[in-house]
């Protein structure tokens, strides 16, 4: 096959630090107008090297995510997530370590463990949602947020409650907030930003928040070294694990993946819920197939019940196509030469594939800004179709325990409550730190409690 010619504006300098702004503020805008004038394989800037190229087709995805090992790198475009994550993050780590790291963190995410999760996660949103009052308007992302926060930290550290739990709580609440809008999140985009001015600095604030919550991880390591005493939880786990030559991990890899899973596991989780709370008011056909698939759940019904529900799992498998939480996938680095669908590509080019891109084909998914469940009961879609955690060997390690939380949570409070929202303002999808969520002013109130068909989910 003939090279093909890569096709991208060639900005200016000034016009490149314009376009950075807008892709801050805005991104879904301008991922939408490059495709319409680029096609789906383009370059941000063809006049600045490395090159960096956007791909939302999935033969060439499939390509790049079934490459062999090595043919790029993985972490070193992921460098933004340095000061929140830590350098032994399994996001930052390549090759043997990204490998070693992977195996060590895969088992408390899969069979029988998940299992264990389900009564916690439906306990704790009962919870919460138990504090909600007929005809009061509720912020829907804070409760969406402290159901997944407090899952993540039940789950991870087996915290329930206590000062540590709160304090936690509290401090990673402080820290994604810190960076959570639009403005606040150019500190992690522009390192130029990140000077530490003491505590009253955006920055200074970010590293303190940080520090006290690495001093918090540390002293529940040590404490829990010094007990050895065996639990469930995913830290329990990971201080029993040991790689192919019997080492386990030190307190920093522990550290850093735990706030790995804290963060990731957390803040994607909870804007993915307020997603579809929003659209399951929004497109009243759609509730009402949710509520008669709930009821037909017998009384003694238990969480692999609910998982599987087949209209259940196509509404969040179409909330997280329509909005995907992260609109791309992991970089990719090239290390050496590579074809791709007759695209040359040079060491050094990084590849972006685009979840959003792709997620809003066409020729995929026709009318692909309609929120449409059906979609997943009608057809099953490729690894490279539909890839809204990843693909490859960076493919996000929590997928079965986020789809097993969404499911439950969702599952749990429409079985009690018929929520709507509280105004008709526009909900669009906004830049939430590294990730894109539903603005911060949807807001639902309950209409009426349901009378109990499935008892078991409360």
């Amino acid at each position: 096959m003939d090279n093909q010619i890569l096709d991208g504006p060639s900005p200016s300098f000034i016009q490149r630090r314009i376009n950075m702004l807008r892709w801050i503020f805005n991104p879904l805008a301008i991922l939408e107008k490059r495709y319409q004038q680029y096609g789906d394989v383009y370059v941000v800037a063809k006049n600045v090297t490395p090159l960096v190229v956007y791909i939302s087709n999935p033969e060439a995805l499939q390509q790049i995510f079934s490459a062999p090992a090595g043919t790029f790198d993985s972490s070193g475009a992921n460098r933004v997530l340095l000061p929140l994550l830590g350098d032994r993050s399994l996001i930052l780590l390549d090759g043997v370590a990204h490998q070693r790291q992977r195996k060590l963190l895969m088992p408390p995410f899969h069979g029988d463990r998940l299992k264990a999760y389900g009564e916690i996660i439906r306990d704790i949103t009962q919870q919460v949602i138990s504090r909600w009052e007929v005809g009061k308007p509720f912020n829907v992302r804070a409760s969406m947020q402290e159901i997944s926060l407090r899952v993540i930290l039940s789950a991870v550290f087996g915290l329930h409650q206590g000062d540590r739990f709160e304090e936690l709580r509290k401090l990673l609440t402080r820290l994604l907030d810190a960076v959570g809008s639009p403005i606040s999140s150019m500190l992690l985009f522009f390192p130029s930003l990140q000077k530490d001015w003491g505590v009253w600095s955006p920055w200074g604030r970010f590293l303190n928040l940080r520090s006290q919550i690495d001093q918090l991880i540390y002293a529940e390591i040590t404490a829990r070294r010094a007990a050895d005493v065996q639990s469930d939880d995913i830290l329990s786990l990971l201080l029993q694990a040991r790689d192919e030559h019997d080492q386990p991990m030190t307190d920093r890899e522990l550290r850093d993946e735990l706030v790995t899973l804290l963060f990731a596991g957390h803040e994607t989780t909870a804007s993915a819920l307020s997603w579809a709370l929003y659209w399951i008011d929004h497109l009243p056909e759609v509730r009402e197939k949710l509520l008669q698939e709930l009821d037909t759940l017998p009384p003694d019904a238990d969480p692999s019940a609910v998982v599987r529900l087949l209209y259940l799992n196509a509404v969040c498998c179409e909330t997280l196509r329509i909005y995907p939480i992260a609109i791309n996938t992991f970089p990719r680095i090239v290390r050496s030469p590579i074809e791709i669908m007759g695209y040359h590509f040079e060491p050094g080019t990084l590849l972006l594939p685009s979840v959003y891109l792709t997620h809003h084909r066409e020729d995929l998914y026709p009318e692909p800004k309609r929120f449409k469940p059906e979609r997943f009961l009608e057809r099953q879609f490729s690894p490279y179709e539909y890839l809204p955690f990843g693909g490859g060997n960076r493919r996000c390690i929590g997928l079965a325990f986020a789809q097993f939380e969404m499911k439950l949570v969702l599952a749990t409070i429409l079985a009690q409550y018929d929520l709507q929202l509280a105004t008709k303002t526009p909900i669009k999808p906004t830049r939430r730190g590294l990730t894109v969520a539903p603005s911060g002013n949807l807001r639902m109130v309950v209409k009426q409690v349901r009378v109990q068909k499935t008892p078991a989910l409360v």
